[in-house]
């Protein structure tokens, strides 16, 4: 490490590129699910890379006009306002070739002859980076990061061969994750494909023999979720009194958990409650494997925990009373999100309450057939918690190594 330079963003072999934020800046009536240039916004850049399970469009005419932030392959993106310090690599693994920054964001585009892009990137997701983010960062109710002071930000520059190994080291990481990931989407896409053709087409096993009365198969029963199912709400411990929170090993779910997780396995919660916590709120233990479903604010986010749980208010947790009907009332319920919306109320945030989602009705087959669909795709749940702790692993093994290649601890 003695041997490397250490440089300040203002000289370094990258240019800082700004969006554009003039009067061309696309309107929110101007965005779109489908078009020519996706345009990102803050939840599609994370700490751990790009995210696209949401993502929004403008099209090729609006992208003509814009005079800055658009992305060319190899660009590094880093966030600069609201939630700070994120980054992702536009690499040949991006499946757009369109791609424009908001005006929360900045491009990084490197001088490839003293810079490697992937050695940029890694660095950006270090706690050496994130500690000078910290602070540097201004502003209270939006956290800001302008360039005049992102330019002061040090970075460890050593040779282009160590910087080429130490990407090679992290990136091996990195596409194992990326696996991982990619296996889970398919062994998910896969339950998901089997419900639409078994209960949404009726393509059921044996279905060519069984009679259709007024849209449901002959055998099938029409009830209300309340006639199948317990539900059950949540709380919060009061904030005030540390002996709720302070050393609590109780999981104990918030929506954030299940809106930021990229798959229905939850591996346990970003915050943790006492006994004692537990007892002087409204929260509840909930069974291990409990249908949680977002229920306010951010409506109709699902997550299965394998061990007892609770959550906040913000949630209606499931528990059916037959075992094998869960999956199938799951990806029941998973289909129906903007049902479960438009039955929201509210004025000043969106809720689906109980005696509302209570009512609902449920199509529910034969106990065969249910179980047919429960023994698939539980086992797809198994096979997704497995990789989803394999995942954990990894990143957490990944973490644990970057700071030390970065300070040159490592000698590679």
């Amino acid at each position: 490490m003695n041997t490397w330079e250490t440089i300040e963003f203002g000289s370094a072999p990258f240019d800082i590129i700004d969006g554009d934020r003039g009067k061309n800046y696309p309107k929110q009536d101007e965005f779109l699910d489908t078009g020519f240039c996706l345009f990102l916004n803050a939840a599609n850049v994370t700490r751990n890379g790009f995210d696209f399970a949401r993502y929004q469009f403008i099209t090729e005419q609006k992208d003509n006009v814009l005079r800055k932030g658009k992305l060319k392959r190899n660009d590094v993106v880093l966030t600069t306002r609201g939630t700070i310090g994120n980054s992702a690599f536009f690499n040949t693994s991006i499946p757009f070739e369109h791609m424009r920054i908001n005006s929360g964001m900045v491009i990084l585009r490197c001088n490839k002859e003293m810079i490697l892009p992937a050695y940029l990137y890694h660095y950006l997701r270090s706690p050496q980076f994130h500690g000078q983010v910290n602070s540097l960062r201004s502003g209270v109710a939006q956290p800001q990061l302008p360039i005049r002071d992102m330019r002061h930000i040090k970075l460890p520059l050593p040779k282009l061969p160590i910087q080429q190994a130490i990407s090679d080291i992290l990136s091996a990481y990195d596409d194992l994750i990326e696996n991982n990931r990619r296996r889970i989407q398919l062994l998910e896409e896969s339950a998901r494909l089997l419900y639409r053709e078994w209960f949404v087409r009726l393509r059921f096993p044996d279905h060519e023999h069984i009679k259709i009365i007024a849209g449901v198969p002959e055998g099938w029963e029409k009830k209300k979720i309340a006639e199948t199912t317990d539900t059950y709400g949540g709380g919060t411990p009061s904030t005030k009194v540390s002996e709720y929170w302070v050393g609590g090993n109780i999981t104990w779910f918030i929506p954030k958990d299940l809106s930021n997780n990229d798959c229905l396995v939850l591996l346990g919660s970003e915050k943790k409650i006492t006994e004692e916590g537990l007892k002087k709120s409204s929260a509840k233990m909930l069974p291990p494997e409990t249908i949680l479903m977002t229920s306010r604010a951010s409506i109709g986010y699902f997550g299965l925990y394998d061990g007892a749980a609770c959550t906040n208010q913000g949630f209606i947790s499931i528990v059916p009373r037959k075992n094998f009907l869960k999956l199938y009332l799951l990806h029941n319920l998973m289909g129906r999100k903007e049902e479960i919306l438009s039955r929201a109320g509210g004025t000043t945030y969106k809720e689906i309450n109980k005696t509302t989602f209570r009512n609902m009705s449920l199509a529910i087959p034969p106990d065969h057939l249910l179980k047919q669909f429960d023994s698939f795709a539980y086992d797809v749940v198994k096979q997704v918690r497995i990789l989803k702790k394999q995942e954990a692993a990894l990143k957490q093994a990944r973490d644990l190594l970057l700071p030390r290649l970065m300070n040159g601890e490592i000698e590679v």
